[in-house]
Order: structure tokens, then sequence, then C-alpha cells
């Protein structure tokens, strides 16, 4: 949530565009890795399906070239050294150009995330105490797999030792359940027992893959009851679980409600916060999940969200174990997304971590946000794709002037495609190259373009590693310039490779209108242009798909492009100022065709007093006038329905 559009001026090198792996047909997988974990195993007597198990949970066994998580753990065993990762130079600020509630109907209003420095606790430093049992070097359980398995078995071996359970390689991994609990970092008997839940449902189902460093590794599946009795030993402290709390019943949930006051500012002026009253869905349809990061540690982040004169989100998702808290009720209205129109059919999803400076999440927090989503989204009626499971990146701004200013986590690193896995609804192809429409979905591992700016200043190359994101180009050829976004840059700057600027860049899951192939090439519609990617049969990096698309009426040369759905002037009632429909500075021209993502009706959620004593609060504003949601550019944005036809993809 907390980062801004950080907007650079300088092109990089077409030979850097885009840095290539081996695709998955080629990959030739070792077998050092599994080796390894057995060596590991035996030498500090720990079973190989927990140290398996314990280590998918974490990294899927992924190295993650050596970088940093978002709550900075390294290496397959997810080893943290927050104080070392702090202690990088990084992009670690917001942008203040963003309003978190994006509604000109009140004063902008402008947030800091306070800093990133992590709070002193055990589960953001294990990595030095796996240096004090091991003897390894710090820099080498950072960097090399085969130390920081190592260094994650001996970490296991003491947690077991600790609560003087049985130990050695070949003794019974259900009696590992307090030593998988602790080896999460939770600090309540709940988080720990979900982490350990979730390894333990690993082990039992099994698992196989190839490593983002091309190693195959395997977890025979077995039959194992837990001996979760073990989990007393650690005398953690137990959380309370209110009625009405907002979760699936097999995660760890707290909570922590976000403060809903009356307050006055320095100047005296009367103000409130950190959110609004409301009655979803019974009063509005809620649309939107809204994935976020924080751009901060878990524990600041919801210190944050506690401050009655700061904005609001209604989940905050830790990494180390995937422990959630929740501030506030689906039915009221956080402040996260900077457009009030999103606001208010949205629910909002703060992640722990950073775009830039993290550069992965652990599965531990992807499972379990998958699964507060599907609760989620079964329970609201919201369809389980990429038109209503949005980044904050793909929020749009509400007029030219809020464009350039939006944020852009969770960034080019979150796996979009791995998390529609787990929220049971994969990106699946369901057409030909002729029907008209394109889903973007890279292999995650060995998709890996050349960001700059992660750490170290805008041009500074960030780790070469996998990303949902693809590039695009003004023409079939890698060399060809990016294209460009005015939205972004209004003086037609050239668009960078700035791992925050996405004016050139689609990302898995969101689908685009076909408007042209050529070889290995597809070219789609983007921003009023046609933006090419490579997309080779042997290495697709997209699914040919079908559906609708819009395109202007006959005789209409242009249409509007906006940034919200708002009503007509003439649905406001009296004493409610209008809010204008303005479009953005985007073309939408004759010939051009958009995938459509639903078709809504307009709406104004009225709220701006603390008692909803205004005329008209509170209260959902409706016109006569419909819009359709589009994929325009990386964000969604939407038309009028009177402006354009309705189409099959394949015509």
């Amino acid at each position: 949530m907390m980062v801004g559009a950080v907007i650079g001026a300088v092109m990089v090198g077409a030979a850097t565009l885009v840095a290539t792996g081996p695709s998955p047909a080629t990959a030739a997988p070792g077998s050092i890795r599994q080796e390894q974990y057995a060596a590991a195993a035996a030498e500090y007597g720990v079973p190989e399906a927990v140290l398996l198990g314990v280590s998918y949970l974490e990294s899927r066994w992924d190295t993650n070239a050596g970088t940093p998580s978002t709550s900075g753990g390294f290496g397959p065993m997810h080893l943290t050294d927050a104080a070392y990762v702090s202690s990088l130079p990084g992009n670690h600020h917001d942008s203040d150009e963003e309003d978190p509630r994006g509604d000109e109907a009140r004063p902008v209003k402008r947030v800091d995330s306070g800093g990133v420095a992590p709070p002193a606790t055990e589960a953001l430093q294990s990595l030095d105490r796996a240096a004090a049992l091991t003897g390894a070097a710090e820099e080498a359980l950072r960097a090399d797999p085969n130390t920081n398995i190592k260094g994650g078995a001996a970490l296991l071996s003491a947690y077991q030792k600790a609560i003087a359970g049985p130990t050695g390689s070949a003794s019974d991994p259900a009696a590992w359940y307090g030593a998988v609990a602790k080896y999460s970092g939770a600090d309540s008997a709940d988080a720990a027992a979900a982490f350990a839940d979730e390894v333990y449902t690993t082990i039992r189902d099994g698992a196989t893959r190839v490593t983002d460093d091309g190693h195959r590794v395997t977890l025979a599946g077995r039959g194992i009851t837990p001996a979760r009795g073990w989990l007393d030993r650690l005398h953690l402290r137990k959380l309370a679980r209110p009625d009405g709390l907002e979760c699936p019943v097999d995660i760890s949930c707290e909570w922590i409600p976000a403060p809903y006051e009356a307050w006055t500012d320095a100047n005296g002026n009367p103000d409130y916060g950190n959110h609004d009253k409301g009655n979803r869905p019974k009063q509005q349809k809620i649309e939107y999940i809204v994935i976020h990061d924080t751009e901060g540690y878990f524990q600041p982040s919801v210190d944050l969200v506690l401050d009655p004169t700061y904005v609001s989100w209604h989940y905050t998702l830790r990494s180390v174990d995937g422990h959630i808290a929740q501030h506030i009720k689906a039915k009221d209205v956080g402040w996260h997304a900077g457009n009030w129109f999103v606001n208010a059919k949205a629910i909002g999803l703060e992640h722990e971590g950073f775009a830039a400076q993290g550069t992965w999440y652990t599965e531990a927090m992807y499972r379990t946000s998958a699964k507060l989503v599907r609760h989620l989204a079964t329970r609201l009626g919201i369809p389980l794709d990429r038109n209503h499971i949005i980044g904050h990146d793909n929020v749009p701004g509400t007029l030219p002037s809020t464009v350039r200013g939006m944020h852009w986590d969770p960034g080019p690193y979150w796996d979009w495609s791995h998390y529609f896995d787990l929220l049971k609804a994969p990106f699946r192809q369901f057409g030909t190259a002729r029907t008209g429409l394109v889903t973007i979905d890279p292999h995650f591992a060995t998709n890996k373009p050349a960001f700059t700016g992660c750490s170290g200043g805008a041009n500074n190359p960030c780790p070469v590693r996998g990303s949902s994101a693809v590039i695009l180009h003004t023409a079939p050829d890698p060399a060809a310039p990016l294209l460009r976004d005015i939205g972004l840059r209004p003086n037609g700057a050239d668009t960078t490779m700035q791992v925050s600027d996405h004016g050139s860049r689609v990302s898995a899951g969101q689908t685009y209108a076909v408007a042209d192939r050529q070889g290995d090439w597809t070219a789609i519609w983007y921003l009023g242009q046609k933006g090419w990617f490579y997309n080779p049969p042997s290495a697709p990096a997209a699914k040919w798909s079908t559906g609708l698309v819009v395109t202007p009426k006959p005789g209409k040369a242009t249409i509007p492009v906006y940034g919200r759905a708002y009503p007509e002037q003439a649905a406001y009632p009296t004493g409610v100022p209008y809010q204008a429909i303005t479009p953005l500075q985007y073309t939408f021209a004759a010939g051009q065709r958009y995938a459509v993502g639903n078709v809504l009706p307009s709406e104004y959620y009225r709220a701006v007093t603390f008692d909803g004593s205004s005329p008209g609060d509170w209260t959902v504003i409706r016109g006569e006038t419909k819009y359709v949601q589009i994929q325009f550019g990386h964000r969604i944005m939407f038309v009028n329905l009177a402006d354009v036809q309705i189409l099959p993809s394949f015509l």
C-alpha cells in the first residue's frame, strides 16, 4: 500500500530489457539439493520429511537468488536477518502523492509509512542462532543454499531438544509438531499451530517441483497424524477469537480493531478517522479484493492502523507464519486504495513486506492469504479472477492529476499464478490464437525482467529473479523501445525498467485483446497503443482466451476513459455536491479493443462526516449511467456503456 510510483527518466539499454533463464522444457533438473536436505537431516538428527515440509512452507525449496523475503528471510529455510536487510540501501519510503481515500469530496489526506525499522524479535532474527548452532558464517547462511539448509536443520533440532522431544533422523515425524510450530516464529499458539498444520498437510500430500535454480526436489506423501500435544510445551499465548471474526476457522486470525473516532486537527478543525461506516454488501455490492504490501513490518504496520488520524485497511498478514489481524469489518469502508469508487466497493489486504527491497513472499503467507480471499469471495459473491482480485497497482487514478501518484504494490515479484493456484482458480487456456484474447501467464521462475532500482539508486540493477511481469515493446523486437504512458509522464518521457515503473508492463492473470501477431510475438491493445511481447509456443508468456471485448460505437472516433464509475449529475440529491465525471488523459480510438471485466452501475457512496449528519451521508447515490470495466493498461479503467459496443472477442 505505502509505495509510490517512482518516476525515472533514463531508458534502459535494449540489450538489458529482458533477461531470460532456461525454459521449463529445456531445464535439466539436478538432484544435489535433495541430497543436501538428506545430509542436513542426518547430521542434525531431524526427520527428512520434517525438514522438507518446513522448507516447502517457507520457500517452496527456492533460493530466490539469495535475496531476502519480505520479512528479511533468506534461502530455502527462510533464515531471518531483518537487521541486516534494514541496513542495506533501498527505496524505503512512500510516495506522498496518493490520497488513500481518493475522494475529492474531502481534503486530501497524506500519510507516511513511518519507516521500516524491524522490531527486535526472535522471529525476524533466526539467522543469528543458526550461525551459533552451526558455526557457519552469516553470509554463507544467507547466500549458500546448502549452508542455509543446515542452519534450518540445526534450528529444528534445537527446538526439539528444548521441549524434550525425541530426536534423530529416524524418529517419528509426528512427534516434531512442537518444533515445527516453534520454527514458524509465531508468538501465539493459534498461529504456530496453523503453520505446523500446513507443514503436516504438505508432508501428508507430498510435493515435487523443480526449484528456481534448477534442482528437482521431492517429498513423498505419507500418512502422518501429528502429535499436537507437543505444542503445549511452547507455552505460547492463546488468542481470543471473538464472534463475528471474518476469517476461515482453519487459519490464525485475531481482531485488532481500527479506531473510528472524531478528533480535531492542529488548526482546530473537526475531523475523524480512520475509516467510514458502511452497510455492505446489503447497501452496496463488494466487487474487489485489493492485494497490497505494507512497505513495513507486521507490528509497525498494525500500530499504524490503530492511529485514528491515519488510514485503514481490513486485514494485515504476517510473513513468517501467515498470521492475520482483522481491523475493519467487511461492511465498513477502509481508506487504502487511493480511489474512493474502488474503496467503497473493496476489501483491502495488506501483506507484510516491500515491493522492491524484499523480493519474495513466504509460502505461509500466500497460503493463508489465499484461504482468506477464497473465504471472503465465496461469502460475498466475488469472482475469483483478476478483474476482481486486483493489486493496488491495478487500481486506476481518479482524475488525470492523480494517475501519476498511484501506488504500485505488491509489485512484479508477487506470484499471481501461484496465488490463483492456491485460490483453486488457476489461469487456464480457453481459446486459440484466433479467439481474440490473451491471459498473461509467464513461467514465474524463468521469466526474469531486468528491473532496476530495488536498492542503491534508480538505475542500480535488481537481483535477477522470477517475476509475474511481462514487458511490452513498440514493435516485435527486443531492441524496440518500451511503450509510453502519458499518465505517468505527461511530458512524454520514456518509460524505464525501474521496478516501480509499470508504464509498459502487464502481469499474470490480466487479460487483453489481441491487436496483432508476428512470428513469436503477440501484440495487445494497451493504453491506446499496440504493445508487443515475446510469446513463443515453446515458452509462452500468455494463454489464449476468449470472452467479450469493447470497441467504440460506429461513428465515434474516440471515446473517454474514466478512473471511476460515478453517476451523472442529475442523480445527486439536493445538498450533495456533484462529483464530476472527468475523463483520464488516455485515448481509446476506433479500431481498438479492450477486454471486458465487468458491467457496473454508476455509484457514489457519500460519507464525509463522523456521525452521518451531512446531507446524503451514508447513502449510495445511483444513476442511470452504466459503465464497463476494461483492462486498458496495467490498471483497470472504465468506459460508459453508451459509448461502446460489447462484442465476442473472436469477431
